[in-house]
């Protein structure tokens, strides 16, 4: 219950925040193209697996909502001293939200406990990502999402995983 009020809180901050930047810098190159609203059951997701366990991805391919693009969600079973892929930044805006296990974020190279009940968000080219670190797997969805109407900041050089 907890996870869909906050997917829920995160949905509705976005559309607000979409809303605000079309009443206060309209922009006419904005599509309002969008995923028509559904349920997505977890037995219908596209599965990847590898040996750091598996993701169930419910929205990805540059999905689009009326306020993001580009907007990738998914929900993560993830092995015993595995992450999904190295710390890594990229120009979308990202939410974290562990629903059991523990492990270890890192966030622009500082390393914070990872329990269940947390949320980590990283804003755009910040780096961050998380590795499992207990003895049973940990589980996590994300939303990873670009704002229809707001640039992203400029792309930092360098490379983008650690």
């Amino acid at each position: 219950m907890k996870v869909i009020l906050f997917i829920a809180g995160v949905l509705i901050g976005l559309s607000l925040g979409y809303m605000l930047t079309l009443k206060y810098s309209p922009d006419p190159k904005i599509s309002l193209e969008s995923i028509d609203s559904k349920v997505i059951p977890r037995a219908d997701t596209k599965k990847e697996s590898g040996n750091w366990g598996v993701m169930d991805k419910y929205m990805y391919d540059n999905a689009s909502t009326y306020g993001t693009e580009n907007m990738f969600t998914a929900f993560v079973d993830l092995l015993p001293g595995e992450s999904v892929h190295p710390t890594h930044r990229h120009a979308e805006e990202e939410f974290l939200y562990i629903t059991e296990g523990t492990g270890v974020w890192s966030l622009e190279g500082k390393d914070f406990a990872a329990n269940t009940g947390d949320l980590l968000y990283a804003s755009p080219w910040k780096w961050h990502g998380v590795v499992n670190t207990g003895t049973d797997t940990m589980s996590f969805f994300f939303l990873k999402w670009g704002n229809k109407g707001v640039a992203a900041p400029a792309e930092p050089e360098g490379d983008h995983t650690q």
